[in-house]
């Protein structure tokens, strides 16, 4: 596998690689960061069973790298929404998917807590769901404090995830595509789940006593 890509993961322009493509997908859902990832992360086990006779990266700093790259692209979509205008009240209007969010988000926000955690969470391993939460989030105008810790740790989440699937799948699979598609199928069946469970209805929330 590396022999086709070598020339990026094997060095250090493979951070800046990935942290371009992680901090745009928040605008372009099309760009392949997942595959980017996951791709240097297995060049990165590799590296540690000998297989790589080049240096590849950290897989510390590479989930370092995208984490940071995911919030800040977060940040990002979320002050653009916040200034809005307009043209972008109007878009979201008429985007059933955004105006679904805000709606789902103000209701999540609204009961505070972990519950707020788990949308943002979730929906970052969701195809397009960062972008739908994040810009929701701006546009709604909801403070940097109940959005920011939960961008933080969703981006921490799929960061470790997928460099976990690219490295473990490289020491079981191989440095090979075989073990590059069958960690990229383990994130597409994430995020599937992922957008199963942002898009499902809230429902109704269990009575309390007291």
């Amino acid at each position: 596998m590396l022999e086709s890509v070598g020339s990026l993961t094997g060095s250090p322009w493979i951070y800046a690689a990935v942290a371009v493509s992680v901090l745009l997908d928040v605008f372009l859902p099309v760009l392949p960061s997942g595959v980017l990832v996951i791709a240097a992360a297995t060049a990165a086990a590799g590296s540690a069973t000998g297989a790589v006779p080049h240096a590849v990266p950290d897989i510390l700093v590479l989930t370092l790298c995208a984490a940071t790259a995911s919030v800040f692209g977060d940040m990002a979509a979320y002050r653009l929404a916040w200034r809005g205008g307009d043209r972008l009240d109007r878009a979201i209007a008429r985007s059933r998917r955004l105006t679904r969010a805000q709606e789902r988000l103000g209701e999540v926000l609204a009961r505070g807590g972990g519950a707020r955690g788990v949308l943002v969470v979730v929906a970052r391993f969701a195809p397009a769901g960062r972008s739908v939460v994040s810009l929701g989030a701006g546009a709604a105008h909801r403070r940097v404090r109940e959005f920011l810790p939960w961008s933080v740790l969703a981006g921490l989440a799929w960061a470790g995830y997928s460099v976990a699937l690219g490295y473990f799948g490289g020491q079981w699979l191989g440095a090979t595509w075989l073990a590059t598609g069958v960690s990229f199928g383990a994130l597409f069946a994430a995020g599937a789940g992922a957008a199963y469970l942002v898009r499902r209805p809230a429902g109704r929330q269990p009575a309390t006593g007291g």
